[in-house]
């Protein structure tokens, strides 16, 4: 029986963790998790924030997912949308979602990343 989902993996290419970093940690705000040593040698990074893991694994024929992408529900996410484009992340609102308020962004590889938080309904 299915309890819970315990992480989402990204594809990147090589030799991208550098900037997997400064987006992931520096810019969301996520902590690196070391990997076991024997996945370590495949190179990529894994990332966590609010019990959310967010693997991000070598891919050799990388092709980012720009239509596919984690749903990643914050707080405050007016000023988490200011964090990240302060921090040079492009943010990009959309109102379709009907009780949310929700914007994407890109990793800097490609990955499309959707950040969401539930509005109160009218009283």
């Amino acid at each position: 029986m299915l309890t819970a989902v315990d992480h989402v993996q990204l594809a990147a290419p090589p030799g991208s963790e550098d900037r997997l970093r400064a987006y992931y940690a520096g810019i969301l705000g996520m902590t690196e998790l070391p990997k076991p040593p024997a996945l370590a040698a495949r190179g990529g990074c894994w990332f966590e924030a609010g019990g959310v893991q967010l693997h991000l694994g070598i891919e050799a024929d990388f092709r980012p997912a720009r239509k596919a992408h984690p749903g990643l529900r914050v707080r405050d996410i007016e000023a988490y949308a200011a964090r990240l484009a302060g921090r040079g992340a492009e943010v990009i609102w959309d109102k379709e979602l009907p009780g949310h308020r929700r914007f994407y962004s890109s990793d800097p590889v490609g990955n499309r990343l959707e950040f969401l938080e539930p509005v109160d309904p009218p009283s």
